[in-house]
């Protein structure tokens, strides 16, 4: 079936046919819709000066949006969690390009899900073969896709793409009744430990005032993001998202959202920030602006735990990385992600490199089995 291209730069204009598009994929999340992008955009968080081009691909059938990419023209590699920095480095050093480069992604955000936003296998068949014929045309260096789902990693196996693996660290929502009914589900000592690093936070007279995103005020949005410039200044880092983002997202997606503020005698020292919807919670960003131990963990996980348990969502995603996590039920997942490289001795070194990282990988997951917090 013929399909008409589109690239666009914007989302505003079919933001709803955008938005029905993302409901219609087996495997979505808030981060997709056009409300989250907008905002990203919109405040110059992923914008051309801060290196983010947005160029996403459309296929229409007559004025019905049939498949979609969120792609950007990159000119680094900050804010993907998916790194490819030594490429570039071989690029320079051997007197070539690395960037500009195509990137499919959401920007600053390692969440697993479909990118291939497509209604049909049909119409994904078509996005691929668009996306293909882009990529040979743009001259560019590269191509990479980061987090779609395994199925359609494959198919874009299929269609020429290196595929690369990762971890992360989920928690499974295996029916619990409440907060104990899960601890009792682990092992005797990590158990001791999480009450032990509650009773820490108890005990230093803290508490918790949870705020869905549509009644967060500003003064909230404001407070929370000096606790998120407070967790980058603390790396000697630089945050990517500003307070505009923070708040276009608080009007525009509230029911997404949800603030967690750790308060001692009515005056807030630390906040995190997750998204969900009905089956998954995404922990996203978290800071204090004091130092209380346990504290992150209380604020970041705990909380949003029983959060889950009382709502009944399956899943909660803790974000990139953290070994630290499967001490409090988080199993370990593979990622994936594609790349093509236009360069053909290059793509045959990063074919190289990316079997013998897989093989590492696979190993790396299985060494981290062996360490199940969950009794037998």
């Amino acid at each position: 079936m013929n399909y008409r291209t589109r690239i666009v730069s914007s989302l505003s204009a079919i933001a709803e046919q955008w938005d029905a598009l993302v409901a219609a994929q087996s495997e979505t999340s808030p981060f997709l819709l056009s409300a989250f992008l907008d905002a990203l955009h919109e405040s110059g968080s992923a914008a051309p000066r801060a290196g983010w081009q947005a160029q996403y691909l459309t296929l229409w059938r007559d004025d019905t949006l049939a498949a979609a990419l969120p792609l950007y023209v990159k000119a680094h590699s900050y804010g993907e969690y998916v790194f490819d920095w030594a490429w570039a480095d071989a690029y320079r050093r051997n007197g070539l390009d690395y960037y500009p480069k195509l990137l499919a992604a959401i920007p600053f955000t390692p969440v697993p899900g479909s990118r291939l936003l497509a209604r049909d296998a049909g119409a994904e068949a078509a996005l691929i073969a668009a996306l293909c014929e882009l990529q040979r045309e743009n001259g560019l260096s590269s191509t990479h896709i980061l987090f779609p789902p395994e199925d359609q990693a494959r198919r874009l196996e299929a269609a020429g793409f290196m595929l690369r693996n990762g971890v992360q660290f989920h928690w499974l929502n295996r029916g619990y009744a409440d907060f104990d009914g899960f601890l009792d589900t682990l092992e005797r000592k990590k158990r001791k430990n999480i009450r032990a690093e509650r009773r820490k936070v108890a005990e230093a007279g803290i508490g918790f005032r949870h705020v869905a995103g549509g009644e967060a005020s500003e003064a909230d949005w404001r407070f929370f993001k000096r606790c998120y410039d407070h967790t980058y200044a603390a790396h000697y880092s630089t945050p990517y998202l500003n307070l505009d983002f923070f708040l276009r997202v608080g009007r525009d997606m509230p029911r997404h959202l949800r603030l967690i503020i750790a308060e001692r005698e009515g005056r807030p020292i630390a906040a995190s920030l997750v998204v969900h919807d009905e089956q998954a919670l995404y922990g996203r960003y978290w800071g204090a602006i004091e130092d209380v131990p346990c504290l992150h963990f209380e604020t970041a996980y705990y909380q949003p735990l029983e959060f889950c348990i009382a709502r009944g969502i399956q899943r909660f995603e803790g974000g990139a990385q953290g070994e630290h996590k499967m001490a409090r039920g988080f199993l370990p997942v593979k990622t994936w992600s594609a790349h093509w490289l236009a360069h053909p001795g290059f793509a045959d070194a990063v074919e190289r490199f990316l079997e013998q990282e897989s093989g590492g990988i696979a190993a790396y997951i299985d060494e981290l089995r062996e360490h199940d917090p969950f009794r037998a």
